[in-house]
């Protein structure tokens, strides 16, 4: 994957409303955090592809609900661990963060149901 993701173009134009919004933001985030885990992308790359600056504006000004923020300020951080910690630290602080990430991402969807 190549493209950077525009969560506003996307989100916006999808004629959805804010809670159909959040919930298509929470599956797009357990797809790239499966692909994470798979090894499938590197933290680097999803830094470049989502978790890049606009996104996390969009994320905290328009979709405006702490849960997304968290989700966006933990993907940014994901490639700095590799650079903090030694390998083996690292790897486990990401595989808790990829678990953090996705109970956030869950979270989101079960608002989405109780709201529905």
């Amino acid at each position: 994957m190549n493209e950077r993701i525009d969560l506003k173009t996307l989100l916006e134009s999808s004629g959805k409303s804010h809670t159909e919004q959040v919930a298509l933001f929470a599956l797009i985030n357990l797809g790239l955090i499966e692909s994470l885990s798979q090894g499938l992308l590197g933290a680097a790359e999803c830094l470049r592809i989502f978790y890049h600056a606009d996104n996390c504006l969009f994320v905290r000004k328009r979709l405006r609900v702490k849960a997304a923020d968290a989700i966006m300020s933990r993907g940014v951080q994901l490639p700095d661990l590799f650079d903090a910690l030694p390998a083996e630290q690292a790897q486990r602080e990401f595989n808790r963060e990829l678990a953090a990430l996705r109970t956030l991402s869950l979270e989101l969807l079960g608002q989405k149901r109780s709201a529905a």
